[in-house]
C-alpha cells in the first residue's frame, strides 16, 4: 500500500509531468498521484507523507486549481504527517516572483504547524526575488 500522496495543480501540464516523474522515482506502488482539481480531504488523510506541487501564475499567484484546493488544506489535520513541496516557475522571465507560489504554500502550511521537509540551495538559480526563499534556501524543489 502506498504511503506517499502527491498532489499537484497544473494548467499547462508541466506540473503534472513533474508529479509523474517524482511518483516514478519512488517506485511502483509507493506513491499515488492526485490532481488537486479532483482531490478531497479523505485523499490527503490516507497518507503520512505528502508532496504538494504548485506553479506560480501572475504576480505571486497560485495556480487556479491549487488556489481552490487551499480550502481543503485548511481542513487537514497534519498531525504526524510530513510534507515536501515542489514548485515550477520561470527564473528568466519572472525574476522577481520566481516560484512564489511554493513560498505562499509554505507560509500557509507553517502557520498550521505542518512539518515541512526538504529545501534546495539557491546556487545555480538566477532570480532577484522569491517568496520561496528562506534563509538563502528554496523551501522545496
Amino acid at each position: 500500500m502506498a504511503n506517499i500522496g502527491i498532489f499537484y495543480g497544473s494548467t499547462t501540464g508541466n506540473t503534472e509531468k513533474v508529479a509523474d516523474l517524482i511518483g516514478k522515482a519512488f517506485g511502483e506502488g509507493n506513491a499515488v498521484i492526485y490532481n488537486v482539481d479532483d482531490a478531497e480531504l479523505k485523499d490527503i488523510m490516507k497518507y503520512p507523507y505528502l508532496i504538494f506541487g504548485v506553479s506560480t501564475w501572475g504576480v505571486s499567484d497560485l495556480q487556479d486549481d491549487f488556489e481552490d484546493f487551499m480550502e481543503v488544506l485548511e481542513k487537514v489535520d497534519f498531525s504526524g504527517k510530513k510534507v515536501a513541496l515542489f514548485g515550477l516557475g520561470d527564473q528568466s522571465t519572472y525574476t522577481d516572483t520566481f516560484v512564489d507560489a511554493m513560498g505562499i504554500l509554505y507560509e500557509h502550511l507553517k502557520k498550521k504547524g505542518v512539518t515541512i521537509v526538504g529545501s534546495v540551495s539557491r546556487k545555480g538559480y538566477n532570480f532577484t526575488s522569491s517568496m520561496a526563499l528562506v534563509k538563502d534556501k528554496l523551501v522545496g524543489l
